[in-house]
């Protein structure tokens, strides 16, 4: 999930360097294919199943991603007022779709993915991440750029938006600024929840923080939501959530929770409570630091 320079490979290793850190698992590639966007790649671990990485860097593997893809969906589709209508903005390995879909009020989901590939590469080698998203007939696909989908689509045309993209570099570097996030803001419902993977407060604290800060200015209500995801840079990570009408995001709701809850692995209402709650203190100086002039 980060930008990085190239490793040194090491012998039945797959590396990503970050600022001096390098981050492995021991396994082997088994495709890799540049896309008109980006390198992408497919590995096979020892620890945590077929991964993917794109530009070199770690996105998801089979054994990690529930990490991921339950802290991302469940406090937006729990906490919107109603969920009839989603917007998954990248995602491409599935499983944001696939989170999404075990909630049964959803009715249409959108997911556009600007790289073909990573879809096509998903369902072929990471097929368990996907599960059974990509045939369920509430799914409707995309290849194509989210930044332009979000900037046609007609005002409150979604009750939920999930931006799913990887770091602020190549074909994600849109997806984190105040043009997109003021789109995003646009096209959701009244009642609605936005959410966005909002990088690690270790590794990126500076974007995480103005990531934060923006998305707080635009909708008027944002928390940022902290937990872990061993492969990532610091294996420390965030998503941010936010909601024009109050913060609905941090108080889900009951039916909702307890109809998708016994199937997580990671997400339940109380942990999500407690990763509210977990912002670290230098952070929380950070976003209530008065503006300058």
């Amino acid at each position: 999930m980060a930008a990085s320079a190239k490793p040194t490979p090491t012998p039945g290793w797959i590396d990503e360097i970050f600022d001096g850190v390098r981050y492995g698992l021991a396994g082997r590639v088994i495709a890799e294919q540049q896309s008109p966007f980006q390198t992408v790649t497919i590995i096979e671990s020892e620890r945590y199943g077929k991964g993917l990485l794109l530009d070199g860097c770690w996105m998801t593997a089979e054994r990690q991603e529930r990490h991921y893809h339950e802290c991302l969906v469940h406090p937006a589709l729990c906490g919107a007022e109603r969920i009839e209508r989603v917007l998954v903005i990248g995602g491409g390995d599935g499983g944001t779709a696939r989170e999404c879909l075990r909630h049964s009020g959803v009715q249409h989901l959108d997911m556009v993915e600007i790289d073909g590939l990573v879809v096509e590469w998903s369902q072929r080698h990471l097929a368990a991440i996907g599960g059974g998203c990509w045939s369920d007939p509430r799914f409707h696909l995309t290849v194509g750029d989210g930044i332009a989908w979000a900037a046609n689509a007609p005002d409150g045309s979604y009750d939920v938006v999930i931006v799913d993209g990887s770091d602020p570099a190549g074909p994600a570097e849109g997806l984190f600024n105040r043009a997109f996030f003021e789109q995003c803001r646009r096209i959701l419902r009244p009642g609605g929840v936005f959410a966005t993977q909002s990088e690690s407060p270790e590794a990126f604290r500076q974007v995480h923080i103005d990531t934060v800060t923006v998305i707080r200015e635009v909708f008027g209500h944002a928390d940022p939501l902290y937990g872990w995801v061993p492969m990532y840079p610091s294996g420390w990570w965030s998503w941010t959530f936010a909601a024009t009408d109050g913060r609905r995001y941090l108080q889900p709701d009951p039916e909702r929770a307890a109809a998708v809850v016994r199937g997580c692995e990671i997400w339940s209402p109380r942990w999500q409570r407690g990763a509210f709650d977990a912002i670290p203190a230098a952070i929380e100086r950070s976003l209530n630091a008065p503006s300058a002039p």
